[in-house]
């Protein structure tokens, strides 16, 4: 009584007028409420009628750049009548669709098959091939401080891959759903139970296929499992499933398999898994990285980011030899440390990555990923600098940022060919 009495009191306010004090629970489920509304407006005015995002098309000078051919020949094919025809439009200019682009890649590469040529083949449609052994490539971006650039890495990669012609899913582990919201969903209104990893790592019967919760994108050759705050229950029931298991109660794989045995099951679909780490050590965070074939620790180039990621290496460390004690398997292809936010003409900031790359060699990219107004203008409408024209940012400021992020994908698109012995 005496707590309700507390949380009902009277205040006075800086004006000297009363006011009833409501509790924090109440205060903070009306905020929420009142965002999620304006953010639900704020979309359906963005992306009307439906209110879901779609993707630009590409100029031919675009489009012939993303397959690696010159635009002079991208018009002797439509000329010709070859291939899948782009959209015209005022003055003769042609555009595509990325589904258009796709098309074409898989008619170049066929081209260049029919003529013996496999490698030729491999650079419009870069596709693993399991049968000689090109294993699934699942890149975890992680990092124990939150505001390192991660959700903004994972996106941005995902999507330079998709555009690449690799087959992507990019997967939201993070209950914050960032990287969703990137994708245009909003998880309080467009996600129910089980929509998340959750519902396909689960310990109970509720549990479901991973292929009955991945949704397709509007980015073609991009799919998506979205996240939300359920993928916190994971972390909840846990340990409780480890008491059981030690009890002789519990089957089925261990918590760091469960992710791994989800994602085999639908591997033959895909090229790359990009996953989008909680910025935290928990549960989830370590399946993900037992999961991993690859993993990139995004790093924020300020000394106190760098410390915390010291001793994030710490404990990671100390929790994934625990995991490979009891039979968890941790051989990395690749392991890199990216430098996100950097400011080139910031002489701390360039101290400090030449700090990291003679700690850490070659495990720093040599590509950072650099602060932009591009970036963040974009994101301003949940979109990424992949979806945004060039038309709407001042040219420099644009294509220096894509210069920049075009170079770090590009670097991974490196390291991903050559675990694949490319």
């Amino acid at each position: 009584m005496a707590s309700t009495a507390r949380d009902t009191a009277k205040t006075k306010t800086a004006g000297g007028l009363e006011e009833t004090r409501q509790p924090a629970d109440v205060t903070i489920a009306a905020d929420a409420q009142a965002l999620s509304e304006q953010l639900k407006a704020m979309r359906e005015r963005l992306f009307p009628p439906a209110a879901s995002k779609t993707l630009r098309a590409f100029s031919s000078g675009e489009a012939a750049k993303l397959i690696g051919v010159s635009d002079g020949y991208l018009r002797q094919l439509s000329l010709a009548g070859e291939g899948p025809q782009p959209e015209t439009g005022a003055g003769g200019r042609r555009f595509y669709s990325l589904s258009d682009i796709n098309a074409l890649r898989l008619y170049l590469s066929e081209q260049a098959i029919s003529k013996g040529n496999l490698q030729k083949a491999r650079t419009y449609l870069p596709r693993r091939d399991a049968a000689r052994g090109e294993h699934l490539q699942v890149i975890s971006v992680t990092n124990f401080k939150g505001g390192s650039g991660k959700t903004t890495s994972a996106v941005h990669l995902a999507q330079y891959l998709a555009l690449s012609g690799h087959r992507v899913l990019a997967v939201d582990l993070d209950p914050q759903a960032s990287l969703s919201a990137l994708f245009g969903y909003q998880p309080e209104l467009d996600l129910t139970g089980n929509d998340t990893l959750y519902g396909a790592i689960r310990y109970d019967g509720a549990a479901r296929p991973l292929s009955d919760v991945i949704r397709k994108t509007y980015f073609p050759g991009l799919d998506l499992v979205p996240g939300n705050i359920e993928l916190q229950e994971f972390e909840h029931e846990t340990p409780q499933a480890l008491s059981r298991r030690q009890g002789g109660e519990e089957n089925g794989p261990v918590f760091f398999a469960r992710i791994q045995a989800a994602l085999q099951t639908v591997e033959d679909d895909y090229d790359v898994v990009v996953i989008d780490c909680p910025p935290q050590l928990g549960y989830l965070t370590l399946s993900a990285l037992c999961a991993s074939s690859s993993v990139l620790v995004t790093v924020h180039p300020q000394m106190l980011d760098v410390a915390s990621m010291n001793q994030f290496l710490f404990m990671t460390s100390d929790l994934l030899s625990v995991v490979r004690e009891a039979g968890g398997t941790l051989n990395f292809d690749f392991l890199r440390y990216l430098v996100t936010r950097y400011e080139t003409n910031d002489g701390p900031q360039a101290q400090i990555v030449g700090f990291m790359r003679s700690l850490f060699g070659d495990r720093v990219l040599t590509s950072p990923m650099v602060k932009s107004t591009a970036v963040s203008d974009a994101g301003l409408t949940k979109q990424t600098l992949y979806e945004v024209g060039r038309e709407n940012f001042t040219r420099a400021t644009y294509d220096r940022a894509l210069e920049a992020m075009n170079a770090v994908n590009g670097e991974v698109e490196t390291l991903i060919h050559s675990s694949w012995g490319w």
